[in-house]
């Protein structure tokens, strides 16, 4: 891919994330070389948009290890390729599709090889909840082939740790925290393949643990989660939303019972919903309702705002501009954007 349209396309993809976000916090920028071979490894929540606040903010220009499924026609195998994509196989892909993993943790060793950043989730699945689920042994087996081809090389690990306030809904807040930079080298060891993968994913997991908020318990998870919200704490901070995760673990459920927040904005909302009417009713009538899963809701209306909404505000200029004037026009179509600016930083929520 060239630098510019790579460049270009980034830009633009950034830029909707920041309009369509209420905040966006990075940190941790510092902990990420680079001239080296990265592996990122985040915590896996909210679907493609998990994917591309890293590869927006992260100041390398990664692969991304993809799930084979969405590679269906010519046209989008090359412009996932393009973009520097590639196909990750799975078990519900068929047990006769693994046999290509073989290729592609090659071509995986290579990129790394070359200094060059690869982008994979070792959860190996999203889910909203707000745990860090059991790592996968994946990422392990493309660093030990790197480890079998190129003997002499160290990949840099950074966990990443993706923090959303409310994953589903709009207008969300995030924090992106990059960990501390861990020497896959250091663990590795050619006469133990298995304890080598067990020490990987224990070290990466403990470090997720600690980026994002672990709520450790099955059983009792609602009755944390309930605790969390109804003393309103900024999961923003996973240090210290876990450290009263760990105050609520030993409470019993049932002698605790969650409030419900009074929304005291619901006439900025309706404000909201009534200057931009059109566009949010054909979300909410016929598009929200084919999202497959709430782990997709964020990517579906990123990507909705970001392509459709630009096309709303062309024509609404247009009908103005033909009815009435083109000094109205430009004023009305200046005034909403200022004003959905102010409601999305500052009004909603």
């Amino acid at each position: 891919m060239s630098g510019f349209t790579y460049s270009l396309v980034k830009s633009i993809i950034k830029t909707g994330l920041y309009g369509y976000h209420k905040k966006i916090m990075v940190s941790g920028l510092e902990n990420i070389p680079k001239d080296k071979p990265v592996m990122f490894l985040p915590n896996h929540q909210s679907a493609l948009i998990d994917v591309l606040l890293i590869a927006t903010d992260c100041n390398r220009k990664p692969f991304f290890l993809t799930r084979s499924d969405v590679f269906k026609g010519k046209l989008l195998k090359r412009i996932f390729s393009y973009f520097q994509m590639l196909p990750i196989y799975r078990m519900r892909d068929g047990r006769d599709t693994l046999s290509n993993n073989d290729a592609i943790f090659n071509s995986c060793a290579d990129i790394l090889n070359r200094g060059e950043a690869l982008l994979l989730f070792p959860e190996a699945n999203h889910n909203l909840r707000r745990r860090v689920r059991p790592l996968s042994k994946g990422f392990t087996r493309i660093l030990i082939r790197t480890f079998e081809r190129y003997p002499d090389l160290d990949v840099t690990l950074i966990p990443v740790g993706l923090n959303y306030k409310h994953a589903d809904q709009f207008p969300d807040e995030v924090a992106i925290i990059y960990g501390k930079p861990i020497s896959a080298k250091s663990m590795y060891n050619a006469s133990d393949l298995n304890m080598t993968s067990r020490t990987i994913k224990n070290r990466v997991s403990l470090s997720l643990k600690q980026l994002t908020t672990h709520i450790p318990t099955v059983d009792n998870y609602e009755h944390i989660i309930n605790r969390l919200t109804s003393d309103k704490v900024d999961f923003l901070n996973p240090v210290v939303v876990n450290k009263k995760v760990e105050l609520y673990a030993d409470e019993v459920a049932d002698d605790f019972k969650s409030i419900t927040e009074i929304n005291n904005r619901k006439g900025l909302r309706w404000m909201f919903t009534i200057l931009n009417f059109p566009f949010i009713m054909v979300w909410r009538k016929y598009l929200k309702p084919k999202v497959p899963e709430n782990e997709f809701m964020g990517t579906f209306r990123f990507a909705y705002t970001l392509l459709i909404y630009p096309v709303y505000l062309l024509l609404l200029f247009i009908v103005l501009f033909i009815f009435l004037s083109s000094k109205v026009a430009l004023l009305v179509s200046v005034i909403l954007i200022i004003l959905n600016v102010w409601f999305l930083k500052k009004g909603l929520r």
